[in-house]
């Protein structure tokens, strides 16, 4: 691939700011968070300049059981048109589970779940990666993500997961070092080791954050400054490789631009330290891809295909159904798995879903005020989510309308008025009198 050179995550937050910022090539986009026909005016400008855009996707749970979802697939092609993209990002990882395979309720995890290191695994995931790879009109890197726990009984390590992965399909690698330094920490993994198991040639381009260590546990959370053992690795990995490009991610707590810009700088140096280093990338070329990257998993390697991966989705599926369960639903943990470690990994979910919903839906902690987080950190157990964070915020207000969570008639009534303007008749009890009554107080609170 050409060089993308240096960039960073583009954010509604700090838009203004990546604007402004000197020495920016290139920019990644939540791919989920775009309208590929309502483009926002900033990413409209940066295009007209010339700077990369990539579409970085985070709902298609490559590494789930399931195949890949066709309108989602659709949905990701398009950003990548709309945004003259030279490549399209995923991760994986598998963020759902259940459905047909299992004869069991669809749950989604509402973050990327790491996917087991085997067999079966790894031949999902490749069939999977060529699904994508067919309908997508630009080649696929994909991202080994951060783990809070490992499962039981996996068979390879991830630099060899990872390069088995690339000479099977072809596909392009998104390394995030930021992860490798939290799979470090959590699982105990050497980030050494990984980098030297890799297939650097398929690298498309490296990931840099920062995180928090709590009680021994690092979390990679995006919001906050990136530490010296993640640019240690970055600049293990420069030694072994010139990253055709390398990218700053920031999601939460925004600093001043002059903070993000002294990242970026402490990644320069990084760089150089390890032997690399990212020129300034001609604004003409930096969106071409070139003939061997347009053809990125033509030529790949599919003589490790099984004839019918089918028993492997379902024992798959099987798998990572108990987990998602027991992480989302309270079900028994399954054997094998820390018990420790798989509660700080329901709680991260829960928080996680919290923090997202209060995006979607940001009246939700303005009527409830400080007890909004402790408020869906109680319902979420009891209520997995199944369809979506907007649907989610709409189940979660109804269940506090139903079980009469809201003391403050001024709270029952902003909470009940944002339910129907969202989501049509308010939510029916279980006892007619009460039904009754309310659509009474439904009529007189339309009057």
């Amino acid at each position: 691939m050409k060089r993308l050179g240096t960039g960073i995550g583009w954010r509604p937050e700090i838009a203004d700011a990546v604007e402004r910022m000197p020495g920016i090539d290139w920019v990644e986009v939540v791919a989920e968070n775009i309208c590929p026909g309502h483009l926002p005016d900033s990413l409209l400008r940066l295009r007209e300049r010339g700077v990369t855009m990539v579409p970085h996707g985070v709902a298609l749970g490559l590494g789930g059981a399931d195949r890949p979802d066709e309108g989602r697939l659709t949905a990701l092609a398009e950003r990548a048109q709309a945004l003259g993209s030279p490549l399209v990002t995923e991760h994986i990882a598998f963020v759902r589970a259940g459905g047909p395979l299992t004869v069991s309720p669809r749950l989604e995890a509402g973050h990327l779940l790491p996917v087991p290191r085997t067999r079966d695994a790894l031949d999902v995931l490749c069939e999977n990666i060529r699904i994508a790879q067919d309908a997508l009109p630009v080649p696929l890197a994909v991202e080994n993500i951060a783990a809070l726990l490992a499962w039981p009984g996996e068979e390879m390590s991830e630099g060899q997961f990872l390069y088995d992965l690339a000479d099977r399909t072809g596909v392009r690698l998104l390394i995030d070092v930021a992860n490798l330094h939290t799979n470090h920490v959590n699982r105990g993994e050497d980030p050494a080791e990984a980098l030297a198991e890799l297939p650097l040639e398929a690298i498309a381009y490296v990931h840099v954050a920062g995180g928090f260590e709590r009680d021994g546990v690092w979390h990679d959370s995006h919001a906050h400054p990136v530490p010296r053992p993640v640019l240690d690795i970055l600049t293990d990995l420069a030694s072994r490789v010139a990253p055709p490009g390398v990218l700053l991610e920031r999601d939460e707590n925004f600093p001043e631009a002059a903070e993000l810009e002294g990242e970026l700088g402490a990644i320069r140096e990084a760089l150089e330290k390890g032997g690399a280093r990212p020129a300034q990338v001609p604004k003409a070329e930096s969106a071409d891809v070139d003939a061997e990257s347009a053809e990125v998993g033509v030529a790949a390697d599919t003589a490790g295909t099984p004839a019918s991966d089918a028993p492997a989705r379902q024992r798959l599926a099987l798998a990572q159904t108990a987990l998602l369960s027991a992480l989302v639903a309270g079900t028994p943990v399954p054997e094998g798995f820390d018990r420790v470690r798989l509660g700080v990994q329901a709680r991260a979910l829960a928080g996680k879903r919290a923090d997202v919903v209060a995006k979607i839906a940001p009246e939700l902690p303005e009527i409830l005020g400080a007890a909004y987080r402790p408020a869906f950190l109680a319902y979420a157990p009891g209520h997995p989510m199944t369809a979506g964070y907007r649907k989610d915020a709409l189940d979660f207000a109804e269940h506090l309308l139903l079980a009469g969570r809201t003391e403050d008639a001024a709270t029952r009534r902003a909470l009940r008025e944002w339910w129907l303007d969202r989501s049509g008749p308010a939510p029916r009890s279980r006892r007619p009198t009460v039904r009754l009554a309310r659509a009474t107080r439904r009529v007189l609170l339309r009057r």
